[in-house]
């Protein structure tokens, strides 16, 4: 999610243009920027930690008038962020400079092969092994053949430009995975990461495939597919202005972020899924703490809570783990009690949640062990935990989270499955049935077009009930809060066995109740308790497991081809996340920031 940019002309001024670049994309979040630009033979270049505004006194050491260079916002995955993690990075004689989007699995093995070969290594960054790989095979006098050569090297999902002072008519841009879009000009050409950060200069824009290896010159294009083949990728005119361009063309960031969901699974999955086993070492945890579990306390506020009820029954079912879920604002003033064993695992996607910092510090009082499911890296959760697992969401915009939540999911079911083997439980066929969430997830949003009507009916009602049993009421949980953020309906959530239990007496004719029915155990039950509301006239939004033989009497019914119920809480919150996001556009509603809330709660 970082932003990258570029420039190559005959003649301009790289410098301007890529820190107006960089300042359109800043929207994407990042803790520190950088530009490096090709002269004389060597690269000049000016990094910081921090926002563009502390880079920006920096650029008065940097010349005028190059026509060759690149720049970055990076968000910190590898190495805290610091001046020297900063990107751009270069090769050992200066004259290299890359800047990189994603992850490199294989850098560690890579770093140790250039250090033993003589190379000098200044970040802890998984990115600069790329530079030092160029620069070992001839990157300065042929950058695109030491690029062809790097890349059967590298493994992970990925998108990184390099330029070299000694060939100063060039960029080389990657990409695999993570996207790269190149701007077409008049004896210049932009590469960005993004469209808004060349939207200014022009409208034309060719957009690389994943596997494409380009190399862009003033006047020309020329693209590469992964096996060396020749491509062509037809050119677009951008048709939207520079503040759509930032939402990807998106009409509210929440929507853009709900999409992407399946690209960032990716990056959450990446590096900790191999083959059959997890990567242990990849979760943050090590065996000396995990070995001793033996309870788990989750402590979280908001949509980290809902996130934390299905950890906890990933890991009962699967691990065999006692688990309890606090709110982090209750736990605080409890009084806990943590008996020796217990891990105080704590979930948010800013790490700046004030009761849950509140929880972590209370607990490492009480002698126990914390744990941190946090997407933002070097937030002040992640510092004072003991331990600290990172989702990779990248930033979330929108207020009311989606993909933040999505990845907690995912790194839960990892520590659940890993959890599960190192106690005898191994679910090997879920572990590689991991990777296949990604393209189904891509699958279940192609699929959810009629959603939009479904929600213009739900716009009209003030109330709505959402009922589910197991992780599907978990889910519910979720969904309520949703729709209450964002579209000011009035929601609550109950375990669909507990609706004759007091709530039925509020159903009525047209009283709207959302059921989410994935968990095929209880498919049966949860039908019956629909039976039981559609028998007094509730008008019902179904969420089911298309798996699921049973005759659904509901209104509106959506059906998800999942698999295994234990993996199917990311996929199934698509539809609830989708109904709330539509429903609150049909109410006119500021979809991104609603009122009254913040991204991050920082108060109690």
């Amino acid at each position: 999610m970082c932003g990258i940019v570029g420039f190559v002309g005959h003649q301009g001024d790289a410098l301007t243009f890529l820190f107006e670049g960089l300042k359109r994309l800043e929207y994407r979040g990042y803790d520190s920027a950088g530009i490096a630009l090709a002269t004389n033979g060597a690269v000049a270049l000016a990094k910081a930690q921090g926002k563009l505004a502390v880079l920006e006194p920096l650029l008065g050491t940097l010349p005028r008038g190059v026509p060759l260079g690149i720049g970055h916002t990076r968000w910190a995955t590898h190495g805290r962020p610091t001046d020297l993690n900063a990107h751009p990075h270069t090769d050992c004689r200066g004259t290299i400079a890359t800047v990189h989007n994603g992850i490199i699995e294989n850098y560690q093995e890579l770093r140790s092969e250039l250090i033993a070969q003589g190379h000098t290594f200044v970040s802890d960054t998984d990115t600069e092994v790329i530079p030092h790989l160029l620069e070992a095979y001839g990157g300065d006098e042929d950058l695109l053949g030491a690029v062809r050569e790097v890349e059967r090297r590298l493994s992970g999902a990925y998108a990184f430009l390099a330029i070299s002072a000694k060939q100063p008519d060039r960029i080389v841009a990657v990409r695999r995975s993570s996207p790269l879009i190149v701007g077409l000009g008049e004896g210049v050409n932009y590469v960005a990461s993004d469209v808004g950060a060349f939207l200014p200069k022009t409208r034309r824009a060719l957009v690389l495939e994943n596997g494409d290896v380009a190399l862009v010159t003033p006047d020309a294009v020329e693209i590469q597919t992964q096996e060396g083949a020749l491509a062509h990728r037809a050119p677009f005119t951008v048709d939207w202005d520079i503040k759509q361009a930032e939402r990807g063309g998106y009409a509210h960031f929440m929507l853009k972020e709900i999409m992407e969901q399946p690209d960032v699974w990716t990056d959450c999955l990446m590096g900790r899924v191999r083959g059959d086993h997890i990567e242990a070492g990849e979760l943050g945890l090590p065996w000396s703490q995990r070995k001793n579990i033996r309870r788990i306390q989750i402590v979280a506020a908001g949509t980290a809570y809902h996130a934390g009820l299905v950890g906890k029954a990933l890991m009962e079912r699967l691990a065999r783990i006692p688990v309890d879920v606090a709110v982090a604002s209750e736990f605080r003033y409890q009084n806990p009690v943590l008996d020796p064993g217990t891990l105080v695992l704590a979930i948010s996607q800013s790490g700046e949640t004030a009761d849950t910092l509140a929880s972590v510090s209370l607990a490492r009082q009480l002698g126990a062990p914390t744990y941190a499911v946090v997407n933002t890296v070097g937030s002040t959760l992640a510092r004072e935990s003991d331990y600290v697992v990172y989702t990779h969401a990248g930033p979330e915009i929108a207020v009311a989270s989606t993909k933040a939540y999505t990845t907690q999911l995912l790194v839960l079911t990892m520590l659940a499955l890993q959890l599960a083997a190192e106690r005898g439980h191994a679910r090997s066929d879920l572990v590689r049935a991991l990777w296949s969430l990604p393209a189904l997830g891509e699958q279940v949003l192609a699929s959810l077009g009629k959603i939009v009507e479904m929600a213009r009916r739900l716009a009209t009602e003030s109330d709505v009930f959402y009922v589910g049993r197991g992780i599907d009421y978990a889910l519910a949980m979720e969904g309520q809060l949703k729709i209450k953020e964002i579209a000011y309906i009035h929601a609550e959530a109950y375990p669909a066995g507990e609706l004759k239990h007091g709530t039925l007496a509020l159903i009525e004719e047209g009283t709207p109740v959302v059921a989410i029915v994935t968990d095929r155990v209880m498919a049966e039950k949860t039908l019956s308790n629909i039976l039981e509301v559609k028998a007094r006239g509730a008008e019902v939004w179904a969420i089911v497991d298309a798996g699921l033989p049973q005759e659904w009497p509901v209104d509106h019914l959506i059906r998800l081809d999942l698999p295994d119920p234990l993996l199917s809480p990311a996929l199934t919150a698509l539809p609830l996340q989708l109904l709330a996001y539509w429903t609150a556009v049909h109410r006119g509603q500021d979809v991104d920031q609603p009122r009254n809330l913040a991204k991050s709660v920082t108060v109690e």
